[in-house]
């Protein structure tokens, strides 16, 4: 060996040895353990360094394109490479931004970039940076992002490569891009509140930066508390030039507090908007909105009652708003009026015994603040408080329907009250029971009957009916007295069979006696589904046996149920009847021995003369 390296060790190994990098390639060199001497362990050439074969390209896109930046390489595969992206100075994070970046390629030669959804923000410079263990090189391009249109820009391209000298430190190699672009305009500068009126607001403002396309027009916006976000205002001009640095926003809202903001665009786009101005209130004037939905009603005897909807806030105009109320009889000529000194005011109560009963008023509401009075609203007419009705309903009748359910009827009272009738209230009471505990139930509007249910069985009730409106409850009917019928049997039907032959299924069971406090047993119900549906039919017969006709391909659940005047009664256990499968087969329900596993039943067709409901 004839070259000696001078610089310092690149690497430590075991052993104690160090690697060098000479001149034309790699020596290692290790300590004699004994004799305390330098050993030359061997010496190797070095591979060719790694080179960007096809670097990022500057680009020119439209907002919400999706791109890939190319950074392709060729090096030496024992070393191990690692690629990176920074953009415009910064690491690009690919876990907390990988919405919009993502590394792509799938070769060790290759750390592509795509740029997903691209967004004006996305505009600048991208640089991919490679690392081996041995050199290091990055290559970069800058992204032009336009808003609206594609202009053609204007680049110049140059690339930089350092020969290859012994120093690792000199395997650098650098692609620039050196670009002059156009783009959407920068956003302008100081926005200046020159002068405010009650509805008026003067701006001023310097124009920022073009970007190499000339600014044609700009448009004022503006923010208040209460409004959500920036809006778009009416200026003067209404068009506002390029060229043309200052405006006035008309149709403002007096004392509100307003701040604005511009922003500049061209034929590339439209740029960011500029900070904010300073916030500053409109002066007062005269209210001008009056109060919506004026109306009101209801209320105790001798009141009349008004209300209206507050008139918000940005649109009282001033300090010191308030309500004025304004009433008189219908048809009379003079107003009444009352001053509410309160912004948030929405009702008003007039008492007096000269008020008489369901009688109409003639009612406006006007508003005022510290500049004076505004305009009233529309005229409209409002009831004053009714009076309880003072007529019973008339004709009560009642009866039972069941051991548990029983309807009552009445008529409307026989004389005018003073007043709309909103509805009736039936009050109900076991004869066993005290009539201040009676229960109640209420109808709305011209309804002249209800049911009661959840009744005990065999009792006595009392029933009265009262008509009721916005005022109270009138007088009490005369009470009448129904008697709920007996209770359904309770004994389910018991020792069930069923036969099937050919393709009719024939069931059979016991007859239910009812018990002395039992209603009569009048016939039976027969319910049966698909055993993959919900919905149940409904069969009903006197007799205790019916026949179905039905196919093979379907399970069937059945159950059946007493019925009589007290109504239902206690229903047999499911019984299944599964799909047939052979010519004769039987089976019974849970009360009897015989069991059967059969296989087929789609659809039953009944075959008989009793009635039959869905």
């Amino acid at each position: 060996m004839t070259e000696v390296c001078q610089s310092q060790p690149k690497k430590k190994i075991k052993h104690n040895c160090l690697v060098f990098p000479p001149a034309c390639g790699v020596c290692i060199f290790c300590l004699h353990k004994f004799t305390r001497s330098v050993v030359v362990l061997f010496c190797f050439h070095s591979p060719d360094p790694t080179r960007v074969m096809v670097p990022p390209a500057s680009m020119d896109v439209t907002v919400g394109e999706s791109i890939v930046l190319p950074c392709q390489v060729t090096h030496d595969h024992s070393l191990d490479i690692v690629f990176t992206w920074s953009f415009n100075g910064h690491l690009i994070n690919f876990d907390k931004d990988g919405d919009h970046f993502e590394r792509v390629g799938g070769q060790d030669s290759a750390g592509d970039l795509m740029i997903r959804n691209i967004q004006l923000k996305h505009a600048g410079k991208y640089v991919c940076m490679v690392q081996t263990s041995v050199d290091k090189l990055s290559a970069a391009a800058d992204l032009i992002v336009r808003g609206d249109q594609k202009v053609q820009s204007k680049s110049t391209y140059s690339v930089l490569k350092k020969a290859p000298v012994c120093a690792p430190s000199a395997l650098n190699y650098g692609v620039r891009v050196d670009m002059t672009f156009w783009g959407p305009p920068g956003p302008p500068e100081a926005v200046t509140i020159d002068e405010i009126t009650d509805t008026t607001a003067q701006l001023s403002w310097r124009p920022g930066p073009d970007n190499h396309s000339p600014i044609t027009m700009y448009v004022i916006q503006a923010r208040t508390p209460f409004s959500v976000g920036w809006q778009a205002v009416n200026t003067v001009p209404e068009l506002i030039d390029g060229k043309t640095f200052t405006a006035t926003v008309v149709g403002l809202n007096p004392w509100v507090e307003y701040e604005f903001r511009t922003v500049a665009a061209n034929v590339i786009g439209i740029g960011e908007p500029s900070r904010p101005s300073e916030k500053r209130r409109t002066e007062e004037a005269l209210p001008e909105v009056t109060p919506a939905n004026v109306s009101g009603g209801g209320g105790s005897k001798s009141e009349l009652v008004i209300t209206w909807e507050t008139v918000p806030e940005e649109l009282q105009n001033g300090r010191g708003f308030g309500y004025v109320v304004a009433f008189r009889p219908y048809g009379k000529m003079i107003w009444m009026l009352t001053v509410l000194a309160s912004a948030d005011a929405s009702r008003y109560v007039f008492r007096n015994e000269s008020v008489r009963p369901f009688s109409p008023f003639e009612v406006k509401v006007g508003v005022f603040n510290n500049k004076g009075e505004g305009p009233f609203s529309p005229t409209t007419v409002v009831y004053s408080a009714e009076e309880e009705p003072t007529k019973p309903p008339a004709s009560i009748f009642a009866r039972s329907l069941s051991a548990t359910d029983i309807e009552v009827f009445w008529a409307s009272p026989m004389e005018k009250n003073r007043g709309q009738i909103q509805g009736y209230e039936v009050k109900y009471w076991r004869h066993d029971d005290k009539e201040e505990n009676a229960r109640k139930i209420r109808t709305i509007g011209n309804q002249t009957s209800t049911k009661i249910t959840n009744l005990k069985g065999s009792a006595l009730y009392h029933l009265a009916v009262k008509a009721y409106n916005s005022a109270g409850t009138g007088p009490s009917s005369a009470t009448v007295n129904v008697t709920t019928r007996k209770p359904p049997p309770s004994q389910p039907p018991g020792n069930i069979i069923w036969n099937s032959s050919d393709s009719k299924i024939i069931l059979n069971w016991d007859q239910v006696k009812a018990l002395d406090n039992e209603s009569e047993v009048k016939g039976y119900k027969v319910l049966y589904r698909w055993n993959r549906q919900s919905s149940t039919s409904v069969i009903e017969t006197n007799q205790t046996s019916v026949e179905l006709s039905l196919p093979f391909d379907e399970d069937y659940i059945i159950e059946i149920k007493p019925f009589s005047d007290g109504g239902d009664g206690s229903s047999s256990e499911q019984i299944r009847i599964p799909k047939i499968s052979n010519a004769y087969a039987r089976g019974a329900g849970p009360s009897t021995s015989n069991a059967c596993t059969l296989s087929a039943i789609s659809t039953i067709m009944i075959s008989l003369t009793a009635r039959s409901s869905l």
